[in-house]
């Protein structure tokens, strides 16, 4: 516990800077997450589908009401004809024939297929409401890996220029003890070396972070640059994960939602298949009215006015094996879905015990590592001393150096690694942390 609290504590030594550029926007953590999730075409499809699933439910509803059509007509005939003795005569009456009316369908009864396609339709639009929440989180995983990407990338930086920092301290030591005639002239080639790698390591951490701010940029999906924020970094607090406690929060996950959902829609669907084998009781009614005249002027007349009313039923005997064929494909949609579903319950129990291994391996390295940071950095304050008094070589504080990186560089990492496992438990489970 000492070692989370040294942690917390920690100077922001290895954090990034803030942007030179003033044309690059710093932005935190939860306002990358929103842009993105405002942005991200994966997020904009998962809101269009649950918008698609909804008008369907509408649709479900609406067939209970009777379909209305109004429709209205103008025609006119003219030319010539045969009379009753076959001689061609010109057409005589009245050209125009105009015509409106009223209609109204509805089925009465189809078999149920109705009411299974409301069940199926609603189903759905959980199915939907899951993905959409799912895609959500995984749009934000995106994102955090990629933000804690540029920050790791900042931090590097940082490591980079205090080890160029160090080095060229080193180098200016040597070469006064070379003027000294207390040390050799390879001790000042061997820190020209190290400055130049220490130059080519903030080289590499220049451009990583370049790179890291463009695809951020580009998950963000704004039309100007951005970077992470450092204050994030300080802001970073270790989460006390109860295992039992998202054991069962994992069964009620996202994906699990909307296997499930998919799973009722499918055996809804699997009713509905059934469906043609009842009777189909259908109810009409229509109003029309007729008329004729010798122009257009024949709208304002009067018409013939006609009503009708109409009860049908209807059963296909056979149907060429269409009734079978939707049943099959119907049941084998059901039971894919019974099997995804089973999969997806696995899946995030695996998931889920990975996730929390990798949190806890990567808490764990994060407290070993500060403590090899401060070790390696006293080793390297010794061996300078021990080198500006003549007890140690060249080589041995050249070993401390780099001994130094290595330890910042592994901090780095774990720094990342326990970030990046902590966005995916919350993508995993559907909420933060």
């Amino acid at each position: 516990m000492k070692a989370v609290v040294l942690m917390l504590a920690l100077p922001l030594a290895l954090s990034a800077q803030a942007p030179a550029d003033t044309g690059v926007r710093v932005i935190r953590l939860d306002e990358a997450v929103k842009l993105a999730e405002q942005n991200a075409p994966a997020a904009v499809q998962a809101r269009g589908q649950l918008r698609t699933s909804k008008a369907q439910v509408r649709s479900a509803y609406a067939a209970f009401i009777p379909s209305i059509s109004l429709n209205a007509s103008a025609g006119r005939q003219g030319g010539d004809r045969f009379d009753s003795q076959g001689n061609l005569v010109p057409y005589t009456g009245n050209a125009w024939q105009f015509g409106h009316g009223l209609g109204l369908n509805v089925d009465l009864f189809n078999g149920g297929q109705r009411i299974f396609d409301v069940g199926a339709t609603k189903a759905q639009v959980d199915a939907s409401s899951a993905s959409e929440l799912a895609q959500r989180y995984q749009v934000a995983l995106q994102v955090k890996q990629q933000f804690f990407a540029v920050l790791a990338a900042g931090e590097a930086e940082a490591a980079a220029r205090a080890q160029l920092a160090e080095a060229e301290q080193q180098m200016a030591t040597s070469i006064a003890m070379i003027h000294a005639r207390t040390a050799t002239r390879s001790d000042s080639l061997r820190a020209v070396i190290q400055v130049g790698n220490a130059r080519l390591a903030l080289l590499n951490a220049l451009n990583s972070r370049q790179t890291s701010d463009a695809t951020l940029t580009r998950l963000v999906g704004t039309n100007y640059p951005v970077t992470a924020s450092p204050a994030d970094t300080v802001a970073e607090t270790l989460v006390e994960i109860d295992s039992v406690e998202l054991a069962s929060i994992v069964q009620d996950a996202p994906l699990v939602r909307e296997a499930n959902a998919t799973e009722v829609a499918a055996h809804a669907s699997s009713k509905a298949a059934r469906a043609p084998y009842l009777p189909t009781l259908s109810l009409s009614w229509n109003y029309s009215g007729n008329r004729s005249g010798d122009g257009l002027g024949g709208l304002s007349g009067q018409y013939a006015y006609q009503n009708s009313l109409r009860l049908g039923l209807s059963y296909p005997l056979f149907n060429q094996l269409n009734r079978e064929e939707g049943i099959v494909r119907a049941d084998v949609a059901e039971r894919n879905a019974e099997a995804a579903l089973r999969d997806a319950r696995l899946t995030a129990r695996q998931n889920l015990i990975q996730y929390l291994g990798a949190l806890r391996t990567a808490q764990e390295q994060m407290e070993i590592q500060i403590a090899s940071v401060a070790a390696a950095e006293e080793d390297l304050r010794v061996q300078k001393q021990r080198y500006q008094l003549g007890a140690s070589l060249q080589l041995d504080v050249l070993t401390s150096e780099t001994a130094l990186v290595q330890a910042r560089a592994a901090l780095i990492q774990a720094r990342y690694d326990y970030r990046v496992a902590k966005a995916q438990l919350e993508a995993l489970i559907g909420r933060d942390l």
